[in-house]
Formats: structure tokens, sequence, C-alpha cells
């Protein structure tokens, strides 16, 4: 059973398909999660472009109830549990837990400005309450503050690298990941959850795995594949069609990561439709739309080309 080893490799965040009526589509999101183990996911993640911030409680206990059910053997489950309170945070991770989830992860909450102290104590009072590892995510590249690197390092002091991970998003990205490996002697286990954009850049820095939307796995598969053999030139075939994607995706923050991908998963014929929860901040555009046609063909292409 995979779940026995230390979190590691391809972890794509499943984006979640939605009926009419705002309803998760459950036949949908079983096959999202049996695309992605056909494409080499070495896990499935809940987090932050599953909308968990729109689902609500009910919502997200759902969501983790149907993903861990449906993983099986074939990988780990990352689930996200970060709230706005340590209390609520905790009955997710112990639900997660319950669940059979192999680790959760956490956000800070985003209502309150926390000192680096209080934030440490969050994360704390989630990792006191569960066997299972932490991965303690720094999502400010899309809500809440940066977090601290003293924060990190006295987390992994308490706990040690086997019960907490790493998935910081500060910018810039590379150079703070740096700073967490060296101030860490090497011992903090980072993901990288850029979208893909600085794959490249942090798997030359020592990152454990990554944490991109399912919409361009099978290209993020093979680009981690790539940087494992030292290939460079296939590396950067595949690594510069994903960063114009995702850098499409990044100017309109959550929502634009959100419509886009989840356009990618219908274009893919995986998912039905592009629904999203409402409300939200950016629609598609015609011009958009033709770009990431354009770019997504170029990928498959370098897809094909090297198989």
């Amino acid at each position: 059973m995979i779940g026995a080893s230390l979190l590691h490799g391809v972890l794509p965040v499943l984006h979640t398909p939605l009926h009419e009526d705002g309803t998760i589509d459950v036949p949908t999101l079983q096959r999202e999660m049996d695309w992605a183990f056909d494409s080499g996911a070495d896990g499935v993640v809940v987090a932050m472009v599953s909308e968990i911030l729109r689902l609500g409680y009910h919502g997200r206990r759902e969501l983790a109830n149907h993903v861990c059910a449906a993983v099986g053997g074939r990988g780990f489950t990352v689930i996200s549990v970060g709230a706005e309170s340590t209390r609520e945070a905790v009955a997710f991770a112990e639900h997660a837990q319950g669940l059979g989830a192999s680790a959760v992860m956490a956000i800070p909450p985003v209502a309150t400005s926390l000192s680096s102290d209080r934030t440490g104590e969050y994360f704390a009072g989630i990792a006191r309450h569960i066997s299972i590892p932490l991965v303690v995510q720094d999502a400010s590249s899309y809500v809440g503050a940066a977090i601290d690197l003293g924060v990190y390092l006295r987390l992994l002091e308490e706990f040690g690298e086997d019960r907490i991970f790493f998935k910081p998003e500060a910018s810039p990205l590379g150079p703070n990941l740096s700073k967490l490996r060296d101030a860490s002697s090497g011992k903090a286990r980072i993901f990288e959850g850029s979208g893909g954009i600085n794959l490249v850049d942090c798997y030359r820095r020592g990152i454990v795995g990554t944490m991109p939307g399912t919409d361009l796995l099978d290209g993020i598969v093979a680009l981690w594949r790539a940087l494992q053999s030292g290939d460079e030139v296939r590396t950067y075939q595949l690594s510069l069609p994903i960063c114009a994607i995702t850098a499409l995706q990044l100017q309109a923050g959550l929502d634009g990561f959100l419509a886009i991908e989840k356009y990618l998963m219908m274009k893919r014929g995986v998912f039905k439709n592009m629904h999203r929860i409402q409300p939200s901040g950016w629609e598609l555009d015609p011009e958009t739309t033709a770009e990431v046609d354009r770019l997504f063909a170029i990928l498959q292409q370098a897809l094909v080309h090297n198989h």
C-alpha cells in the first residue's frame, strides 16, 4: 500500500464537477479520479481549486467522503482542512483521518490577520489532534497572508519531518523555498503548488512533489519524469506551454484557475460542463479561450512527439 511511504510525487488537486443545481456530480468525480490515476498521478488532493472555500461545511465533508472512498489503494489522498477556527479545522482533520486519508493540508484562516505565534498555534492545534501528516499551505498567492519562516521551523521542531510537510506559495516562490530548505538543513519536505509555472525551478531546489490542477496532469506527469531523468530538452518542450497556460490562469487569481481548469476538463471529455460555485469573479472570454486552445494543442503535440 502506497500510504505506508512518505507523501511524494505528482498529486493533482481535483476539480469538483457539479450538476446544474450545484450538487456534486459523483460519477464525473469518479471519472476524474480514474483519469488522474490512469495518467500517472501518485495520489489526489482536495484543496483550493476544488472550491472548498465555497462548498461549505457539509459540501466539504461530502467531497472528502467520495474522494477517500474512491481512491482505494491506488495512491495518496490529501484532504484540505483549513478553516476560520482551529476547532472547525480540527473537526475536518479528524473526519479526513477517519476516512483513511494519507494526509491533511491546511491554509491559515483568511478572515483574521494573525501574528506568527498565533498562526503557529493554529497549525500545531490541528497536528496535535491527528496522527497522519499535515501539509502546511501558504496560499497567499490566492488568499490570506504569507506565513513566516519561523512558523515552519517551529512546527518542524515540534512534530518532525514525517508529520509536517510544506506547500509554500508566497512570492518569490523559488528563493523562499530555498530559504526553508536551507534553514531546516534539508529536512523540510516541500511540495510545489504554482499550477506548474514554477515547477522546473522548484524541482531544482529539491521539492519532493508537486500539487498542480488536474487539467494539465498528463503534461505535468511527463514533465516530472523528464526532470527526474535529467532530459533538459524534453523538460522545456513540456514546461513552456504549461507555463503559458498557467500564466493565463494566474491573471484572474483563483477564479482564473477555476474557469480555465474546468474548461480544459470539459475539452478533454472528462467533465460534462464548466459549472462553478457562484458567485465567481471572472468568466472565460473568447480570446482567452482561443489562446488556451492554441497552447493546449502545443502541449498535446509535445506529449505525442516525445512519447
